[in-house]
């Protein structure tokens, strides 16, 4: 069981804080010779595979390397485009890095904001009135638990589905943001957190969490 990641989402939809706690390893490196038996095709600034499974390998995975060097989004490390590389039968063997891409910070801002408008609309979709909002998303690779806070603030925490006692541990991130933020005098409200004691706390929170599950009295 683990805890992957968390954010902190203001009142306004704003990302303020995001902690990446536990990334699965799901990357597979392999060595070609020319022609490349995979379709590579450009997608959102970067080369994904669009056909032929293989080995790991799937599609959507992206190219995170080429030759041990990371690729920067469509280009190799030294600005060659990625594409024409692997095109060229002078440049074989070559071998090459898949998996699934990393969140960029733009992309972690836009998929706060866009939660934040859901959590908006499953309020306003609620045949009760005063609905909380979205509190859970299920896949089966992982579950979005959220809490927010009388204030608007959210908390999200993305964790394994069997992961137990997020609950629990989305209240005892709000008690170290009450008590290492907001106590802070030098953090303005809605701005994003920069406290080393914030972050400490946090970490080893997710940590017993993992280890533990639910918090006990005085955890």
């Amino acid at each position: 069981m683990a805890i992957f990641s968390v954010y902190v989402v203001n009142k306004a939809g704003g990302l303020i804080y995001q902690l990446d706690h536990y990334q699965p390893r799901a990357d597979t490196e392999k060595t070609f010779s020319f022609p490349l038996d995979l379709v590579l095709r450009p997608h959102d600034e970067r080369v994904v595979v669009a056909f032929g499974q293989r080995d790991g390998i799937r599609v959507g995975h992206a190219v995170l390397a080429i030759n041990g060097a990371e690729v920067n989004g469509r280009f190799t490390a030294d600005g060659k485009d990625v594409l024409e590389f692997l095109g060229n039968p002078a440049n074989y063997p070559v071998s090459i890095r898949f998996g699934r891409h990393r969140l960029s910070s733009n992309e972690k801002l836009m998929l706060a904001s866009m939660f934040h408008s859901l959590f908006a609309i499953g309020s306003q979709l609620s045949p009760e009135v005063g609905s909380s909002g979205i509190e859970m998303l299920e896949t089966d690779t992982f579950k979005l638990h959220c809490f927010q806070t009388l204030t608007g603030i959210k908390f999200m925490v993305l964790a394994d589905p069997r992961q137990t006692g997020i609950d629990a541990l989305l209240r005892k991130i709000y008690e170290i943001y009450s008590d290492f933020a907001l106590k802070n005098p030098f953090y303005s409200l809605e701005m994003p957190i920069r406290c080393e004691l914030f972050d400490q706390n946090l970490k080893l929170a997710l940590e017993v969490a993992e280890k533990a599950g639910p918090f006990g009295p005085g955890s």
